[in-house]
């Protein structure tokens, strides 16, 4: 069971990802923010008293700003809130996503700035602590003005209306909540506003996304590696002293792993000893070189690709942190001034950025690897090996001809990358105006965090493809002349995944080494510590 104390502040992407991760997490808040809190609302309180109007309090939302209600109507307001915008549509959020939307959003709120009453940071906790997951539908959220839709969903099962996810069935809310013997929330002035007008599902996806790329990054490495030992390739080109003269942390960090993942090998050679593959000149003008002493770039820059995806990964897990710790609704009281203020926090401009960058990160180590096979499946380029590496035959075998290896995989795997650089153009640039024009530029946040899922999705279907092909490459080479870390790798795979003898059917062969990136296996195999 994850136990953690929140206060709007020290919420890491970590812990996030745990809570995701699995059912059943206590989270308490500090006393700090308890105290943060309750000043807030007492000031919402006050104000209420004088029959100033207070931006989505006693005043309708958005273009509605303008009509002002009597502070009794206040709490109906707030319900009539929720369900106007009950108009998802898509899939249903994953249960991770749920998970971490509901600990992001109590996160942000007991910061202490909402004004929101303590049974609603309760009810959220308590959804965690018994895994009551609100079913919200992905799509409908222009992410500013926050995730508006999503997020009524959640504060719709709050309020014991709507469906929850509960021990593996979808169940009426009010259902579960009694069977729980817990009350629906009494929402209060601005407890609906509060908790739908802000990024937290964004959020929540980008954070996860956050972690799974880190994890695609170094699968990258792990990929590269055994690429250059199936082509006998020079890893020379990880060399520490080119890479220090042009020294990006990530590019470093990758040339690095590779560098040490080879360490060993037999396969991937020094550059010397590429050298030394060749003929002398020995009083020659001219002569062609039997073996290149530079591999292509797909395999010599790889660096230079993951490395973008490691430094992208380094400023977008600052921008997320910055971001599940933060005020994100509107209006924001300050009880020290007894000031309110209405602003735009709710907006998504840093989620969209990040999530777009990440896109374009991950895409390109998608076509990365795809050009890695490519290479090692074509007998012109791949440095002896049989064409799309299928098991040695002679050619007076009754199955010469017969088998087409990983031919099918190369087009599959480039039918993948292909998906993936499509997705990857920038949502921030489709900005609409909406909602009378008083939502007139919007950031498109929860669109580009479901975008840049897909593409992490795909880019490890991606990666799959690769290292099942590259443990085909290095046994056809010598499994004994491989390092011992990317031995360890192909071992781990042979565990689910046979050497191809013989054309056969390879989805399952896929989604199981899907299943191996996804649950660390293959970095742990190769002693790549935790990603985050």
């Amino acid at each position: 069971m994850t136990t953690i104390t929140i206060d709007g502040h020290d919420l890491s992407i970590g812990q996030v990802v745990a809570t995701a991760s699995r059912g059943g997490s206590e989270i308490s808040v500090s006393e700090d923010a308890l105290k943060a809190m309750n000043g807030s609302r007492n000031l919402k309180l006050e104000i209420l008293k004088t029959g100033k109007p207070i931006y989505g309090v006693t005043t309708g939302f958005g273009d509605s700003v303008n009509r002002q209600i009597s502070p009794e109507k206040t709490a109906r307001l707030q319900s009539e809130l929720i369900r106007y915008h009950l108009n998802g549509t898509g899939p249903m959020a994953s249960d991770e996503a749920v998970r971490a939307t509901l600990l992001i959003r109590a996160n942000c709120l007991v910061r202490g700035n909402s004004g929101v009453s303590f049974p609603v940071v309760e009810r959220l906790l308590d959804f965690l602590r018994h895994d009551v997951l609100p079913a919200i539908p992905e799509r409908g959220s222009v992410g500013a003005s926050g995730d508006l839709v999503p997020l009524c969903y959640l504060a719709y099962a709050l309020t014991g209306e709507g469906k929850v996810r509960y021990r593996g069935e979808t169940r009426e809310a009010a259902d579960v909540l009694s069977e729980l013997g817990l009350r629906p929330v009494m929402l209060e002035a601005k407890d609906g506003l509060a908790l739908i007008n802000g990024t937290s599902f964004s959020a929540a996806l980008a954070a996860l996304n956050t972690e799974a790329a880190a994890e695609i990054a170094a699968v990258a490495d792990i990929c590269t590696a055994m690429a250059s030992e199936g082509m006998l390739g020079n890893r020379g080109h990880y060399a520490p002293f080119i890479h220090d003269e042009k020294p990006h942390d990530g590019q470093r960090a990758s040339a690095g792993l590779v560098h040490d993942l080879l360490d060993g090998s037999a396969l991937a050679m020094t550059y010397d000893q590429v050298v030394d593959l060749n003929d002398p000149l020995d009083g020659r003008h001219y002569q062609k070189l039997t073996r290149s002493i530079q591999d292509r770039y797909s395999l010599r820059c790889a660096p230079h690709v993951t490395g973008v995806l490691r430094d992208t990964l380094g400023w977008l897990r600052e921008w997320m942190t910055v971001e599940i710790n933060s005020s994100s609704d509107n209006p924001l009281f300050d009880p020290s001034t007894g000031s309110v203020y209405s602003g735009g926090n709710f907006y998504g401009g840093h989620v969209v950025a990040g999530m777009d960058s990440l896109k374009t990160a991950v895409a390109g180590i998608a076509d990365l690897l795809d050009r890695q096979l490519a290479l090692l499946v074509d007998e012109k380029f791949n440095n002896g090996l049989t064409p799309n590496l299928i098991a040695p035959v002679n050619d007076d075998d009754i199955e010469a001809g017969l088998q087409h290896g990983f031919k099918g995989m190369q087009i599959a795997c480039s039918a993948l990358t292909a998906e993936a650089l499509k997705t990857a153009g920038p949502v921030s640039t489709f900005s609409r105006s909406t909602e009378a024009h008083n939502q007139d530029k919007v950031s498109m946040a929860p669109i580009a965090a479901r975008d840049a899922r897909t593409i992490i999705e795909l880019t490890r279907e991606v990666a799959a493809i690769h290292l099942i092909a590259a443990c085909q490459a290095v046994e056809l080479r010598g499994v004994d002349q491989m390092s011992p870390r990317t031995r360890a790798v192909h071992a781990r795979v042979r565990k689910e995944v046979a050497f191809a003898a013989k054309d056969r059917q390879m989805d399952g062969d896929i989604a199981a080494v899907v299943a191996m990136i996804s649950s660390g296996a293959l970095t742990e195999a190769a002693g790549i510590g935790a990603a985050l």
